[in-house]
């Protein structure tokens, strides 16, 4: 092994101060759909997880909005991450998130009204979702392109499976039916609650005492083991 000339051996990598630790890709993208899951283990964007996911069409609409918007928003900060002064350094990220929001909230009112006009206000106000400002200052500012865009992907597909997993029990107990589709026939009665509100708040809460009840029993099984 030969080592650089200020004596670093050739395969140590040289990283940025006050960036993420080194990891692969793919643990990038795990990361969001699984330890950091931005909704069921962070609890970040819950006001669309409770507001807009009354159908699995609308949850999969603003799921993948959002991942749009946190690729377009995450590329472009960890672009121009050396360029951005520190000092307006929030109000530039919200901007390019603001920019992106605009993009995909007007790609989606000419691709897909019915959608568009269900989703509401709620499109506008990705802008302030804590989740893509949190990732822009946490992580896409501190990393190289790629690991940003990973990144996105993983909190993209975690935050789109969370609602996609609500909308899809509250569409099926509240109108018997999946992306439209009446799976139960006539004679099924609906959960009227469970479109609404109220049903929401029950539906996240129950998935979240699942994975906990998981949770806990890997971690007894594993000292079980131990």
């Amino acid at each position: 092994m030969t080592d650089h000339p200020t004596g670093t051996p050739a395969t140590e990598a040289v990283f940025i101060p006050g960036a993420p630790p080194p990891a692969t890709l793919p643990a990038d993208v795990w990361r969001g759909i699984s330890r950091e899951n931005p909704v069921l283990v962070q609890m970040l964007g819950l006001c669309p997880a409770m507001a807009v996911t009354n159908s699995l069409a609308n949850g999969l609409a603003m799921g993948a909005a959002t991942m749009l918007v946190l690729l377009g928003s995450e590329l472009f900060v960890s672009l121009f991450r050396k360029a951005i002064p520190g000092e307006v350094r929030i109000t530039s990220y919200v901007l390019i998130i603001a920019t992106f929001v605009t993009v995909v909230d007007l790609a989606l009112a000419a691709s897909f009204p019915d959608i568009s006009k269900a989703l509401g206000p709620f499109m506008p106000l990705i802008v302030v979702n804590c989740m893509i400002l949190g990732r822009a200052e946490a992580f896409a500012s501190k990393v190289r392109p790629v690991r940003a865009m990973a990144d996105a992907i993983g909190m993209g597909l975690g935050f789109t499976m969370a609602l996609a997993a609500v909308s899809g029990v509250r569409e099926l107990l509240g109108s018997g039916s999946l992306l439209g589709v009446d799976l139960f026939g006539p004679s099924w009665e609906p959960w009227v609650f469970m479109v609404m509100p109220p049903g929401g708040f029950l539906t996240l809460g129950v998935i979240m005492l699942g994975l906990a009840w998981v949770t806990d029993l890997r971690r007894s099984r594993a000292k079980a083991v131990a």
